[in-house]
């Protein structure tokens, strides 16, 4: 089972969208799927009796789918999803498939292209048993396809193939939508989710199998009359109201003032040009010329380039788990990666796995980064391979391995090495920082379309459990994209809940206003 630090990991970076049980439909023409707050369930039993807390299911899910005649709409008016929040980090809504049609949770994510659920063939994983799953025999729409699919994304990945069939999203009903039955879902961030499956909204372009996503067949099929869609993310409540997501337009109810329009500047993601990063008022100096970002409602946290990041989380006082993990390892484990290479050793990234702090060879990679997208080939390597403790040991086995070449002591290569956990800046993983400090902490600010966009120190940190145990997490992550896709930003629901987003299919360009 993993570590508290290793499940964080997963499920910040991997952010939902789900469905409530009933659609309902208002007098506005609207189509709402509310958004509650969700309640101990089967999930969280689950949870419990893995011995994981509310604080360990957070992080796992940190670090990111022909009915009847008579359900046929042709109306053209908006369609409203609500969505439900889990613990600020997952927001997920319902769906039907087939027909009669199943129900699934999936998450709305604007990071990726494909629909998926599970498969009433999946029985070799774990995560497969705790969902529902997709039967096509039970359909009277169901289309036989049979390509294979398999898809990667920054906190876990899911295999299966494609199968064709009617999905309800709201009162709309997408024919012969193409899909992924999964049939394996490995490890155990989908176990954590609270959602069954994953509903992408990003463009054809970066669709696995150049499956037509279910949003662009909405527009090809005539189902809406704009072709917008639109969040609205809601912080925790004791309502329990999540948020809502608009197919076909905006609810004017939900945001103030005017948006802020950016054009697409690469079909795919939902990408766009970016200015300047201030951190208390100040330019942080990465983004003078400008840089890259993506509306992500698929991802938690806000992520980007570590030298900026490092600034904004040493601005707020946030300690990385890796420097803890960091610590630990010199105490429990530094007498023994010393002997180890000083002895016969050949290869160091043999010691922490022979050590039983990692599992088979180690990172083996001097660079480690987040996939938190559905990067496949493009140089992105993932840091969730590993626990942060195996992380921290690699981290001290380099470097003890550099200085035994310099003929540094035992006592002298600990000790330099329990200040170094102190001040190094990992590369990978969360940070966490004292609540106390909230009413202090510096606005961070990010610059798009000549206007200034504020985070207060409220709405970039997320809070887990109550009273004196409440820990406080910051709303920053790093994340390294090498050229030419990056220095790419993820704006992620940490950006999204205080800014309505709409995504504007038919002009190409993103759109942001305040939140009400």
């Amino acid at each position: 089972m993993g570590t508290k630090p290793e499940t964080i990991a997963i499920f910040l970076l991997l952010s939902s969208l789900l469905c409530t049980p009933a659609f309902t439909k208002s007098n506005d023409g609207l189509i709402r799927i509310g958004l509650k707050k969700v309640k101990f369930d089967e999930t969280n039993r689950i949870a419990s009796d893995l011995g994981l807390n509310d604080f360990d299911t957070l992080k796992a899910s940190i670090k990111k789918y022909k009915l009847s005649a008579n359900k046929l709409s042709n109306s053209q008016e908006p369609d409203i999803v609500s969505l439900k929040n889990y613990m600020d980090a997952q927001y997920y809504g319902e769906i039907g498939i087939g027909t009669p049609p199943q129900k699934f949770t999936v998450i709305f994510d604007t990071g990726s292209s494909n629909l998926w659920v599970p498969s009433s063939k999946c029985i070799m994983s774990v995560s497969c048993f705790f969902h529902k799953k997709y039967r096509s025999s039970q359909s009277r729409t169901y289309k036989l396809n049979g390509q294979p699919a398999a898809i990667q994304y920054g906190s876990g990945s899911i295999s299966g193939y494609f199968s064709e069939d009617d999905v309800l999203v709201g009162d709309l009903v997408v024919h012969d939508q193409m899909f992924i039955e999964a049939t394996r879902e490995p490890g155990a961030t989908f176990l954590a989710g609270k959602f069954d499956g994953i509903l992408g909204l990003g463009f054809k372009e970066i669709s696995v199998g150049n499956a037509v996503p279910v949003w662009e067949n909405m527009v090809n099929q005539h189902l809406v009359n704009e072709k917008v869609f639109s969040f609205w993310l809601n912080r925790k409540s004791e309502e329990g109201e999540g948020g809502e997501i608009v197919f076909g337009g905006v609810d004017p109810k939900h945001f103030k003032g005017e948006h802020t329009y950016v054009p697409v500047t690469q079909k795919g993601y939902w990408q766009f040009d970016m200015g300047d990063v201030l951190i208390g008022g100040k330019s942080a100096g990465f983004c003078k010329t400008g840089c890259s970002a993506i509306a992500d409602s698929g991802t938690s946290l806000i992520a980007g380039p570590t030298e900026v990041i490092n600034q904004i989380n040493q601005a707020i006082g946030a300690a990385g788990l890796i420097n803890e993990e960091c610590k630990k390892a010199v105490k429990h484990f530094g007498n023994q990666i010393f002997d180890m290479l000083a002895g016969t050793v050949a290869r160091p990234n043999q010691v922490c796995s022979r050590a039983g702090i990692c599992s088979g060879e180690g990172n083996g990679d001097d660079s480690i980064a987040i996939r938190s997208v559905v990067d496949k080939d493009d140089g992105v390597s993932s840091g969730l391979d590993n626990t942060p403790t195996c992380t921290a040991c690699e981290m001290i086995v380099k470097w003890v391995h550099k200085e035994l070449a310099e003929n540094q002591t035992r006592d002298s290569l600990l000790g330099l090495g329990s200040e170094l956990c102190g001040v190094a800046q990992s590369p990978v993983g969360e940070s966490m920082f004292d609540c106390a400090k909230i009413p202090s902490l510096p606005i961070i600010s990010f610059t798009i379309g000549g206007k200034k966009f504020d985070l207060t120190p409220d709405q970039y940190t997320l809070k887990v459990g109550e009273g004196p145990a409440t820990r406080c997490i910051s709303g920053f992550i790093p994340l390294d994209i090498a050229p030419p896709r990056g220095p790419l930003w993820i704006l992620g629901d940490v950006f999204m809940r205080p800014y309505h987003t709409v995504f504007d299919y038919g002009n190409e360009r993103v759109g942001f206003a305040e939140a009400a």
